[in-house]
């Protein structure tokens, strides 16, 4: 088997051009082929291909097509670059990817980039955890074509108390709604969906807990949305994190 060089698996961030990573732009400028998620990926990031550049849309491949396009051009000696919305650890589905590529003799590299729920949050101006309050956040999805663990189910996971942010969930917000409740979160718990985070067309909300699937269903907001639910939207002028309390021990950022 003959081997090739090694595939850059790219964060492209949540959307806004500016958030891709130094290490991101400097593989998409250098590379020959680049293989992008279709509409997850914001094309003004592909305006730093150089001229020449072969990309490629993989919204309409398989990932058998996509590893043979990626094995081959490879092996012919030209630098591809897989780019990935957001951040590829989270729901990036790379995994497959990389194994195949590796029974080809392909190496890969990933570069990671900024999250769509680092985005939101920025966007929003929250902070996940809180001062005083949790100090977790669960990022989780419900039940669609893909299965979820019934530990994961999400009213298992809502009665922790934790900020909660939902990926690839925008068209199931009432079942979000009644899973949270059913763990006892009171209807006037804060949520909130963000449409697009950091994209040009950003639309979002911060609403409750009782009133967010009918506010996602007037603004007709059924996918590329994240939801946020948690006490984390509840900003407190008040709060204030240890770290810069007089007498605190320890280092400081």
């Amino acid at each position: 088997m003959r081997s090739g060089g090694t595939i850059f698996i790219v964060g492209a961030g949540p959307g806004d051009p500016e958030l891709l990573t130094l290490k991101g732009a400097r593989l998409l400028e250098s590379a020959d082929v680049v293989l992008y998620a279709g509409s997850l990926v914001n094309e003004r990031i592909l305006e730093r291909c150089r001229a020449g550049c072969l990309k490629v849309n993989s919204a309409d491949m398989a990932l058998e097509d996509q590893v043979s396009l990626m094995t081959r051009e490879s092996r012919e000696g030209r630098a591809v670059v897989r780019l990935h919305t957001g951040d590829p650890c989270l729901y990036g589905a790379i995994s497959e990817q990389i194994s195949r590529l590796r029974e080809n003799g392909i190496g890969c590299e990933i570069v990671p980039g900024v999250s769509s729920f680092q985005g939101a949050a920025a966007r929003l101006g929250v902070e996940y955890t809180v001062p005083g309050g949790t100090q977790t956040l669960i990022c989780t999805r419900l039940e669609g074509r893909t299965p979820v663990p019934a530990a994961e189910d999400l009213g298992r996971l809502a009665a922790h108390g934790a900020s909660l942010v939902l990926f690839l969930s925008a068209g199931m917000a009432g079942e979000a709604a009644r899973k949270c409740a059913s763990a006892g979160m009171p209807p006037d718990t804060p949520a909130a969906w963000i449409y697009r985070a950091t994209w040009d067309d950003e639309r979002s909300c911060v609403t409750t807990l009782e009133e967010l699937p009918g506010s996602m269903e007037k603004a007709g907001i059924k996918n590329h949305a994240l939801i946020i639910i948690g006490q984390c939207l509840n900003r407190d002028p008040g709060a204030r994190s240890l770290l810069y309390t007089g007498g605190f021990e320890g280092g400081r950022a």
